[in-house]
């Protein structure tokens, strides 16, 4: 039998804008409660909500934000990051996820690779001073289209709105009467194995779909309220959390800023949340936390894990201990909006912990073999291919990547290895490319590597991941030195890139080497640099 499936096709897909479909949820839950920010107290119903978005949308369209402008957010979760989301997609503008942990050299990149015109910027976060690496950013000439930067609760925010109090009281309405569901409604930047993040442009049918259905299979409904830790600026967040409670008229439930594992405890228990999001790293924190007994968890039905493979014990701790017996394992990619396999709500403990699921409704994939493209047997390994609505738009302005990366019939193809069971399930074997993934962070070593090599005594660099008991996956920088140079280690090559690479994307470890292991072709082997790692720093086995 071929490795092949095709998702369910009821219920139909929603042929709607976002902003209309969240019209929709006003009018049909006007009282209910939409957003909660657990840090602040600060708490909207459906109707509090849309005036807000309309204020923010008439301030973009009053500041001469036409559609199919971008503008970017760059901020931990906090109420106005969702409000700028639907804001955005109400005004037809392209909303681009900025990661809060990046520094000058990523934010001047994506300012400038996605046109963006206007920024909604947090003043700070963890140490980040955001307002001073714009103005460096601006000052240093790498800002491109910037006009302006909007820094919430500042008066910034406040001038905005203000733009928009003299438009016509339709102004809004008008605007969205010009949109399409094929409209690119978001951009978010993907690590690029060439060295620069690719800007994954996604439609308006692409992530409102996908939010809808990923909560769909966890039986979602107006009386749901999520606990969302998972970061916005990642599909996790603003897709399968925001839109996918929108969707069903369900509760969004901001536990605070960054993730914190008792915040997110506590805030499931005095927010009475029925489902919780998060990677297994965070599901591990919270049930290793000291106080973990001391809450009462008996209210959490549901939620998902996703990022990678819950272990065994994790998942079941989600349901003995945390209660949620529907609690559902999610695998894509954010080239996929995100979701393409998810398990389904009564899926047995085995397939929740040794697979991904099975296909999305109104989604098809395969297996292939790599090399002749040819679908493989089930229980054969390959490449896992995915087609239908959610496959994105396409990389922003880059037509070479994109058509690398959809064939001409419309598959996305993934680049992880996969084996699809008799059953129609699929699990993820390794990957075809070097990508590390790091406790739910998914991080290209080429990226790092062009960084690197920007250092004045790298001669040349390779870079790994080897495994870690905490985050799965660490990085490892094999450097070899110019001649004369003064020898590297792991604290100088942070202290280098502190500032201008996200904290993730620093090597934990630095081996300073003469040489490569290389093939009879001249390719460099990383899987042996990985196995020698591991040896020479006893890292052991690891989960990776």
């Amino acid at each position: 039998m071929e490795s092949y499936a095709a998702g369910e096709t009821t219920p139909p897909l929603i042929e709607q804008t976002i902003g209309a479909n969240f019209e929709a949820a006003v009018a049909a839950y006007p009282d209910h409660e939409a957003l909660v920010e657990h840090a602040t107290g600060r708490r909207w119903t459906y109707a509090e909500l849309d005036r807000d978005v309309d204020a923010f949308a008439r301030g973009l369209i009053g500041a001469g934000i036409a559609k199919g402008d971008r503008i970017g957010v760059w901020a931990p979760n906090c109420a106005e990051w969702t409000i700028a989301q639907y804001g955005s997609a109400k005004a037809g503008a392209v909303l681009v996820n900025v990661n809060p942990a990046y520094r000058t050299h990523e934010l001047s990149y994506a300012l400038q690779q996605s046109g963006m015109r206007l920024l909604v910027s947090a003043e700070s976060f963890k140490g980040s001073d955001y307002r001073a690496m714009v103005t460096d950013v601006v000052a240093a000439g790498e800002a491109g289209s910037l006009e302006r930067t909007v820094h919430i609760g500042t008066e910034e925010w406040d001038a905005l709105l203000a733009d928009g109090e003299g438009l016509p009281a339709d102004a809004v309405a008008e605007r969205m009467a010009t949109l399409s569901p094929g409209d690119a409604i978001n951009i978010q930047y993907t690590s690029g194995t060439t060295g620069y993040p690719k800007g994954a442009t996604l439609s308006h049918t692409n992530i409102l779909n996908n939010g809808f259905f990923t909560t769909e299979l966890v039986n979602f409904t107006d009386a749901d309220r999520l606990c969302i830790p998972v970061p916005f600026y990642h599909c996790f967040g603003m897709v399968m959390g925001n839109l996918g409670c929108t969707t069903h008229g369900a509760t969004m439930v901001i536990p605070s800023p960054g993730f914190d594992p008792e915040t997110t405890l506590r805030c499931v228990v005095e927010e009475r949340c029925t489902a919780l999001y998060g990677v297994p790293t965070m599901f591990i924190a919270m049930q290793n936390h000291p106080t973990f007994a001391e809450h009462d968890l008996s209210g959490l039905r549901t939620g998902v894990m996703a990022g990678s493979i819950c272990p065994v014990e994790v998942m079941k701790h989600c349901i003995d201990d945390m209660h949620m017996a529907e609690v559902s394992i999610a695998y894509g990619m954010t080239e996929t909006s995100p979701v393409s396999c998810q398990t389904r709500a009564d899926d047995d403990l085995e397939r929740r912990t040794a697979t991904i699921g099975r296909v999305h409704p109104h989604v098809e994939v395969k297996v292939v073999d790599p090399a002749t493209g040819e679908t493989v047997e089930r229980g054969t390994p390959g490449e896992l291919c995915t087609r239908g609505y959610s496959v994105m738009l396409g990389y922003w302005q880059d037509e070479e990547k994109t058509d690398e990366a959809i064939d001409a019939d419309g598959w996305m193809h993934t680049g992880d290895l996969a084996e699809m069971r008799e059953d129609g399930y699929c699990n993820i074997v390794g990957r075809i490319k070097d990508m590390v993934i790091r406790g739910g962070e998914n991080i290209y070593p080429r990226e790092i590597e062009e960084f690197l090599y920007t250092h004045p005594d790298v001669e040349d660099v390779q870079v790994i991941g080897v495994p870690d008991e905490k985050y799965g996956e660490e990085l490892c920088a094999w450097v070899k030195l110019r001649a004369g140079a003064s020898p590297l280690d792991a604290a100088g090559v942070r202290e280098f890139a502190t500032g201008r690479l996200s904290h993730y994307k620093i090597p934990r470890y630095v081996l300073l080497v003469e040489e490569f292991p290389m093939t009879v072709t001249g390719k460099i082997r990383k899987v042996q640099m990985r196995e020698e790692t591991t040896r020479q720093l006893g890292l052991g086995a690891g989960h990776a």
